[in-house]
């Protein structure tokens, strides 16, 4: 990579804005995921002649440096249980391809207003539900754990492959409602499974050259650095703290959908 030429193609506020809400989605996807809501934006404000795959391909390779360090935080700390992880994440790593192949060929604005009526209510549900994440409800047996894993990991997966703001968060609830986990657990689950849709959907879009590799490693950089802090700050403040951040990110997530929707 010529560093002069990237240097005069891009200029230096451009690159430090960049740098900057890297390491904010990198921090918030640590914590509860949905870092894409800012990295996405970001890009196609500040690159408004890529394309939407290259927009995509490039956040994707930020977000999985950033997601793999978290995971790796995670899993020093987290016990899984490996036949469980790996079913839902074969799932979900199979979904993100496919959802992947479509995106060039559908237009992922069309989603936007199904998926904001989902949010708002998971905000309710979240709100509502004191208890959420905090007390395990009723241990559900491991076979039907990966029966509904499997499924979330292909829903969430394609979902990701195919749009990807929010996959993090989506995965954290999914954890915590169907499979009864605890937010701190869920966190960690959802790291590596979404660690496996970010690969999956980046063999899709670097065969197609869909990403600009400057900008993905001056992002990815700083997205791992905000990833290190706030899977520490999440692992040490523990499920209350998650709980809350979840609610604060989601409620962002809904105003930006908003904006987008009724614009």
């Amino acid at each position: 990579m010529d560093i002069s030429g990237f240097l005069s193609e891009y200029n230096l506020l451009t690159l430090l804005i960049l740098a900057v809400l890297a390491f904010m989605a990198g921090f918030i996807d640590a914590v509860v995921g949905g870092g894409g809501l800012i990295q996405i934006p970001a890009l196609l404000v500040t690159l408004p002649n890529a394309s939407l795959p290259t927009i995509f391909g490039t956040n994707k390779i930020a977000a999985l440096s950033g997601t793999s360090m978290a995971a790796f935080q995670y899993a020093r700390r987290i016990r899984f249980n490996i036949k469980l992880l790996l079913v839902i994440s074969i799932a979900s790593f199979i979904a993100s391809y496919f959802g992947a192949k479509i995106v060039s060929i559908i237009n992922p604005a069309t989603l936007k207003p199904i998926i904001l009526i989902i949010l708002i209510a998971i905000a309710i549900y979240t709100f509502l539900k004191k208890d959420l994440g905090k007390v395990a409800p009723k241990q559900l047996s491991l076979y039907r754990q990966m029966i509904f894993g499997a499924a979330i990991g292909l829903v969430i997966g394609f979902y990701d492959g195919f749009f990807g703001p929010g996959t993090g968060s989506f995965f954290v609830l999914a954890f915590v409602v169907v499979l009864g986990f605890e937010f701190v657990q869920a966190s960690a689950y959802a790291k590596i499974v979404n660690c496996m849709t970010n690969i999956s959907a980046l063999i899709v879009f670097i065969r197609q050259g869909n990403f600009i590799l400057g900008i993905a490693i001056l992002m990815a950089v700083f997205n791992i650095s905000g990833s290190i802090i706030g899977s520490k700050m999440a692992l040490k403040r523990g499920n209350s703290f998650i709980r809350i951040f979840f609610l604060i990110i989601v409620s962002i997530m809904i105003m930006r959908y908003g904006y987008d929707v009724f614009k």
